[in-house]
């Protein structure tokens, strides 16, 4: 595959269930005591955090896998009920962070680790995909390829974050909830297909015709 099909392909996989733009009132709502310096450095780090836990498992992606011995097909369908399962709490506004999550995360003073890049942006929806990504990939180039597609979703994050607030003031918080039942949807698709081509996958390799 050339460069932009294959960098578009993990930008788009990634995007809607990463969900950077649901991310920002999370962001700000965990950063309110921080100034603005502090806070663009937050979201820078969040952002390198997030791309380094991606690419991590892009790269190891194959060898965890043969090291449970987890068929690309079972990972198809875990995905997509993790997947569906994020985007069903999108769609019926549930918070993507728990009470205890959230509370303990006021308290911290360096959040981009946790709970921002993991669980909530690069979090097992995200791995389950890059990890899937990286099964069928047969080159180094591919692996480069897709790479620069995390690093796109890293730079659409930080910027996210930076010009994130004047978009909350300006859509309110109906606004952003209506953003993020948007996306729930799409990422509720996503899902649907990843356990679709999974049951279908396993069925074929249990029953061939």
């Amino acid at each position: 595959m050339s460069l932009i099909p294959n960098t578009l392909a993990t930008f788009v996989a990634l995007f809607p269930i990463a969900n950077p733009i649901g991310a920002v009132p999370v962001f700000y709502s965990l950063t309110s005591t921080q100034t603005s310096s502090e806070r663009h450095r937050q979201a820078r780090q969040t952002a390198t955090n997030v791309v380094l836990v991606l690419a991590v498992f892009l790269v190891a992606g194959r060898w965890i896998l043969e090291f449970f011995g987890i068929s690309l097909q079972v990972l198809r369908l875990a995905g997509g009920l993790l997947v569906t399962h994020t985007a069903w709490e999108m769609v019926t506004a549930r918070q993507r962070l728990t009470a205890s999550e959230n509370d303990e995360a006021i308290d911290k003073e360096d959040i981009s680790f946790t709970p921002m890049a993991i669980p909530l942006i690069s979090g097992p929806g995200a791995i389950g995909v890059v990890t899937s990504l990286s099964v069928n990939f047969n080159h180094w180039l591919n692996y480069l390829e897709s790479l620069v597609g995390i690093v796109l979703i890293g730079i659409s994050l930080y910027l996210c974050f930076v010009l994130g607030e004047p978009l909350i003031n300006r859509l309110g918080k109906n606004g952003v909830g209506a953003l993020n039942r948007v996306f729930g949807f799409f990422i509720l698709a996503i899902g649907v297909r990843f356990i679709a081509d999974g049951s279908i996958s396993l069925l074929k390799q249990a029953f061939p015709i």
